[in-house]
């Protein structure tokens, strides 16, 4: 059943022209059907993992001959991540995306970008992993550009080159470990690095990887693209972006690579370890001062994401179980912060704070899901993000590493302050000028918002099942290290 995770999408995304030649209202249909069936066999996915690990031979030619595809704990997490949040914001876009032009092209490229995320995700061949990376890329690209104004322009074509250049720092390391080994299968270049005489060179590729990956991953000094892009972009683009692409073209790439393929040490752990607390610092620090909405939770990503790099970077099985439920944590209340952004600015068309206020009264649904959300990141319990906070703080000080772990708890208390800004500005506060225009937004809208907030409190309170049926196998891939190679070749 592997390859119907990029089958549907790609089919959907060829289809979508088609359908909106017949009928514009066939295209919202169609991917929401691609959105909602991706969703279904991602659930499933846990189930078939409980029999063992699972590997797709394309062709029926056993690696490192053939190209495979494989499923795994980490594989499963990730397709959840991404069709979760990719299925909401479809839903989303029902209403949403119906005051741009175009609506065939949208979802053309949506499908695409989910195609080439799930591909990513399931690759066990590092040059299918970049050509899908590439995919991505390029569908977020024009997403990112689609109100075709002058933000999303400059926006996009700065998204464009930076991206261009962390593809190329990526593609230049994997063809030095083409040269070097002959082979592109994952496991198989695992296996053969562990009797490589050329350290020098293998350290060079992985200074390749990690810059490439921090860069699309948007971690501090990479994060310059960011900032714009995800404010530019549509909403349901600003929640893919934040809560699904960086993670998938960034942090599940570089773990992938550092784990399972060339091998997790103390020296990588520092860089990561850095990475992770300077972004949460200056990301943060960033964030507090802004006005415009969309920016401040911009900013937070980059924040967040420093969050899950260092908890990943400790290589403790705690920091690593943290690092990646905060990955999947935030994935919720990011994207559900960046749909209650495009609602707002929907009914009121402005993102500015100080232009707001009032609106818990006229906009009860995206007020609350909002408030849910605005918890969750600050790390309130019982929501989701405290439980994820809580596993990185203390895998921190395990690891005594008491400057990441004081970070931390100085990065959620400066967190909560922002966010109580954008609650008292947004929307407690009395508002100087009353509009009888403002109201609630359409019902697909509130629907989306709706079902990624329940996850958000339910996560929070069955935190511990979901530990057990979802993060711990995922961790345990990392964990098994350059083992992965036994796991999928047998040898």
């Amino acid at each position: 059943m592997l390859p119907i995770f990029v089958i549907i999408p790609l089919g959907c995304a060829f289809l979508m022209p088609i359908a909106g030649k017949l009928r514009q209202g066939f295209c919202q249909v169609l991917a929401n059907i691609c959105g909602l069936s991706l969703l279904f066999f991602s659930l499933n996915s846990i189930h078939w993992l409980k029999s063992g690990l699972k590997i797709y031979y394309l062709g029926g030619w056993q690696p490192p001959f053939g190209i495979c595809m494989v499923l795994d704990g980490l594989t499963v997490l990730m397709l959840l991540v991404v069709n979760i949040i990719g299925s909401m914001s479809l839903l989303y876009s029902v209403d949403y995306i119906r005051k741009f032009t175009s609506p065939a092209f949208y979802y053309t490229l949506f499908c695409l970008l989910l195609a080439g995320l799930n591909g990513m995700v399931i690759s066990g061949d590092l040059f299918n992993l970049f050509v899908f990376l590439e995919i991505t890329s390029i569908a977020s690209y024009s997403l990112v550009a689609f109100g075709t104004e002058a933000e999303e322009l400059e926006a996009a074509f700065k998204y464009l080159v930076l991206g261009s250049v962390a593809s190329s720092l990526i593609l230049l390391a994997i063809g030095m470990l083409l040269g070097h080994v002959s082979t592109l299968n994952m496991a198989d270049i695992s296996r053969s690095l562990s009797n490589s005489a050329a350290p020098d060179l293998v350290f060079y590729c992985l200074a390749l990887f990690i810059a490439g990956f921090a860069l699309k991953s948007g971690l501090v000094p990479f994060h310059a693209w960011l900032a714009d892009a995800h404010p530019a972009a549509p909403a349901p683009m600003s929640a893919m972006l934040s809560g699904v692409v960086i993670k998938t073209m960034g942090v599940y790439a570089l773990c992938r690579v550092i784990f399972n393929i060339i091998g997790f040490n103390s020296a990588v752990s520092s860089v990561l370890t850095w990475l992770g607390i300077i972004s949460m610092a200056i990301g943060v620090l960033l964030a507090i001062g802004q006005w415009d909405f969309k920016r401040l939770l911009a900013y937070h990503s980059i924040s967040q994401i420093g969050y899950v790099v260092f908890g990943i970077g400790l290589g403790t099985p705690l920091g690593i179980a943290g690092g990646l439920f905060h990955l999947f944590n935030h994935s919720l209340f990011k994207s559900l912060l960046f749909l209650n952004s495009g609602s707002v600015e929907f009914s009121t068309a402005t993102r500015r704070l100080d232009k707001l206020g009032g609106l818990s009264s006229q906009m009860p649904v995206t007020s609350a899901t909002s408030l849910v959300a605005s918890l969750s990141i600050a790390g309130i319990p019982p929501l989701c993000g405290f439980w994820s906070k809580l596993l990185i703080i203390i895998a921190a000080f395990q690891a005594n590493n008491f400057i990441g772990g004081w970070v931390c708890i100085a990065v959620a208390m400066v967190t909560l302050a922002s966010f109580l800004k954008v609650q008292k500005y947004a929307f407690n506060r009395k508002a100087k000028e009353v509009s009888s225009n403002i109201k609630e937004v359409p019902f697909f809208m509130l629907l989306a918002m709706v079902v990624l907030a329940i996850l958000c409190i339910a996560i929070g309170l069955w935190f511990w099942p979901f530990m057990e049926l979802v993060i711990t196998p995922a961790a345990n891939v990392l964990l098994e290290g350059t083992n992965y190679a036994k796991s999928i070749l047998g040898v």
